[in-house]
């Protein structure tokens, strides 16, 4: 459905009014087309501080895309490498850095601070180090103009692995996000060969593909190169075919909470999956005081329970490959909560509790990284049918002022399934334009 609001903020008489009566004013952001693949103009790259990694990030960044300076009157955006950091008094450098270039980043800018894991045995890095992440999140509310802002924390001694989400968050695919703090541990990045297609000779499965944010999925993993399974109920079967085709892609109709649901996958993919996106899900929504067992139990099952059972037997069997890729999808409701969705809730933050206690286990036997995507409010058919005032709410509820695509899920999953993101591992990105609910 389209975003009435957000046409209106685009015009000269709806700038005026929603000014004058101090009203949100949300700005068209700049996603990924052919025809815009990067940010329009060069990234500021500063320090704050000694930095130990200034050489080794430069490289890093110059692979990046963007044209790297160390000086520019309207930057797309601005590396700070603040990982030097690590006393309340050197938190004057990142104010230093950024007070005097803040104002010229570019609408649709992208600003990156590059920081430490707080350290458990040193509480004066430590609170230099998490008052990066408030910072962060309050900039990001801030900022406007549809520009984002996110803190990463690269692990000692390593920035190359972080090359991948630097792209990423530096790239207009990172459009919807901001206000995240994405921690990327020291494992080394697999090759990528072309990154016009970086997933070039991967398989992947998407559950729920048939359409929605599923079929969105599928579109963009496949445009990056993978073959794709397309996996919905078989209820969908007329969409799913009509996705797989679109994309070139296989069709599977199955219930994702069958019992021989993993069997099924691993027939499907006699050579083993490279990438396993958990993404189909449903709503059942009604207060708890309302809500009878059977609506109570479907809802864990697909969104929660089936996902637990198939990543359990597939990742037993060999099916998902060494260096291969499980995202999951959560939710912001599973974050902040919601009222009527006690059910969903529940199985979202339950998928929280699976990545982030299977992603160092799977990693270290299987050599495959476990990690989420949370997404907020996101225009679909689901969401065009809420009522006019409480979908409108959902959408100006965050720093961009705004609901997000399909596509932002998307992009987000196609990078956590990058091979170069070997590193990013545990995660549970929100794409939610920095939702004011949660954490």
């Amino acid at each position: 459905m389209a975003d009435r609001y957000l046409h209106l903020t685009s015009t000269t008489t709806g700038r005026f009014l929603t000014r004058k009566l101090g009203l949100p004013q949300p700005a068209r952001l700049r996603r990924w087309t052919l025809e815009t693949p990067t940010l329009p103009g060069p990234v500021l790259h500063l320090t704050a501080g000694d930095s130990a990694v200034t050489d080794e990030l430069g490289t890093v960044l110059a692979a990046c895309g963007p044209e790297i300076v160390a000086r520019a009157e309207r930057p797309a955006g601005i590396v700070l490498d603040a990982t030097a950091v690590d006393t309340a008094a050197g938190l004057g450098a990142v104010h230093a850095a950024l007070h005097p270039v803040v104002r010229s980043l570019a609408p649709g800018g992208r600003i990156v601070v590059l920081g430490t894991h707080p350290s458990p045995d040193d509480h004066h890095q430590a609170a230099a180090q998490q008052a990066l992440e408030g910072f962060v999140r309050s900039l990001g509310k801030e900022i406007g103009k549809g520009a984002t802002v996110q803190l990463v924390r690269i692990a000692p001694g390593s920035v190359a692995g972080a090359g991948s989400t630097l792209r990423f968050l530096l790239s207009p695919r990172s459009a919807y996000i901001s206000g995240q703090v994405i921690e990327v541990t020291d494992a080394a990045p697999d090759p990528v060969a072309d990154w016009a297609a970086p997933l070039a000779g991967r398989t992947a499965l998407v559950t729920g593909a048939a359409r929605g944010i599923g079929a969105s999925v599928a579109s963009v993993l496949a445009r990056d190169g993978a073959h794709v399974i397309c996996l919905d109920i078989p209820q969908a079967q007329e969409d799913l075919v009509r996705t797989a085709d679109r994309l070139g892609a296989t069709a599977l109709p199955l219930d994702i909470t069958a019992d021989d649901a993993a069997e099924r996958i691993a027939a499907a993919a006699p050579d083993g999956l490279d990438i396993l996106v958990h993404n189909a899900g449903i709503t059942r929504d009604r207060r708890l005081a309302n809500m009878p067992a059977d609506r109570w139990a479907s809802v864990i099952d697909v969104n929660l329970d089936s996902v637990l059972r198939t990543t359990d037997a597939l990742l037993k069997a060999g099916t998902v490959n060494r260096g291969g890729r499980i995202v999951a999808t959560a939710s912001i409701a599973g974050i902040a909560g919601n009222n009527g969705q006690t059910n969903y809730a529940a199985s979202k933050a339950g998928i929280i509790g699976l990545v982030r206690s299977l992603a160092p286990r799977a990693a270290a036997d299987h050599g495959v990284t476990v990690n989420a995507v949370a997404p907020g409010f996101i225009e679909t058919k689901m969401t065009a049918a809420v009522p006019l005032f409480i979908r409108e709410a959902g959408r100006r509820m965050n720093s961009l002022s705004q609901g997000g695509l399909p596509v932002d899920v998307a992009e987000t999953t196609a990078w956590f399934a990058q091979p170069a993101s070997s590193a990013v591992n545990g995660q549970i990105v929100r794409v939610c334009g920095q939702s004011l609910l949660g954490a």
